[in-house]
Order: structure tokens, then C-alpha cells, then sequence
């Protein structure tokens, strides 16, 4: 199975935003601190996400990302679609031209695993996650470790 980082960074992009939905709009830089992403890779992915309706701005001191909908009302399958990824199982990229220019013999079992694929994350929201016992404590030790490195003196970092 193929899922590239561009979906792996959105979906973990997006399960920040929502661990943290009930604070003030969050930063693509507090994003990259916790989450270790590029803050670069971050606004081309956030901007495909906005276009998608999947996240929304909000301008001004004070700023960033919010959710454009509740977590429970976005599934993994739509984050990946959004940022033009796709789940492919499939040596050919889904193009059917798997051995020297034709459909190979299991071409169609791949397409049908990455289909089941697709359908799975479909059924899988950001609130189902979040709710995980492990998934809350690990966004806590994130926190704490960027509260941590906020009070370092810059020397010490």
C-alpha cells in the first residue's frame, strides 16, 4: 500500500487541530513545533485542506486554524482525497499498464484492497481517534514538551 507523506502529515495535521479544537485557533507553527512537520509543507497542505471546506482561517493576532466542521464529521478518507493523495495498493498507480504496458494478473485484487481501504477510512472520524486513551496521552506529552522548550532560554534549546 502506498499512502505517501503528504497524507499521513495531513491526517496527523488534522488530528492536531482537533485534540486542540476547544482552544483559541491554532497556529501552523504550533502544529509544526508539536508535530514535527515543516511549517512549509504545512501551508500547501492547510491550503488544500481549506479548499476542501476541511479547515477554516482566522485572520489577526491571534489566528490560525480551526476545524470548518466537527471531528466526528471528518473522516481519514476525506483528509487524504482532499490533499490529493489516494490509497493505492496497485504497482501501476492504478494506471492498469502494470506488466510492459497491460493489466497485470493480480491488478484487479490490488484495486479491490485499496477500494476496502478507502471504504475503512471512510468510516474512521477524527473524533473516534482523538477519544483514544493513548492518542490523549501522547498529545499531552506533546504539549508539555512544547511548554517545556517555551521556557527554555533560547541558549539552552
Amino acid at each position: 500500500m502506498k499512502l505517501t507523506a503528504k497524507g499521513r502529515y495531513a491526517v496527523t495535521a488534522m488530528l492536531d487541530l482537533a485534540v486542540h479544537e476547544h482552544q483559541d485557533p491554532i497556529s501552523l507553527a504550533d502544529i509544526s513545533e508539536r508535530q514535527g512537520i515543516s511549517l512549509s509543507y504545512l501551508e500547501q497542505l492547510f491550503a488544500k485542506l481549506r479548499r476542501n471546506h476541511l479547515v477554516a482561517s482566522v485572520r489577526g493576532p491571534g489566528g490560525g486554524y480551526r476545524l470548518a466542521k466537527a471531528s466526528n464529521d471528518i473522516c481519514i478518507a476525506e483528509i487524504i482525497d482532499s490533499v490529493d493523495e489516494n490509497v493505492d495498493a496497485t504497482r501501476c498507480g492504478g494506471s492498469s499498464d502494470c506488466q510492459h504496458g497491460e493489466i497485470c494478473l493480480t491488478h484487479e485484487l490490488w484495486t479491490d484492497l485499496s477500494e476496502q481501504i478507502h471504504q475503512f477510512l471512510s468510516g474512521i472520524d477524527l473524533a473516534s481517534i482523538i477519544a483514544k486513551r493513548e492518542v490523549q496521552q501522547i498529545a499531552a506529552r506533546q504539549d508539555a514538551r512544547c511548554e517545556e522548550l517555551i521556557r527554555l532560554p533560547a541558549h539552552k534549546v
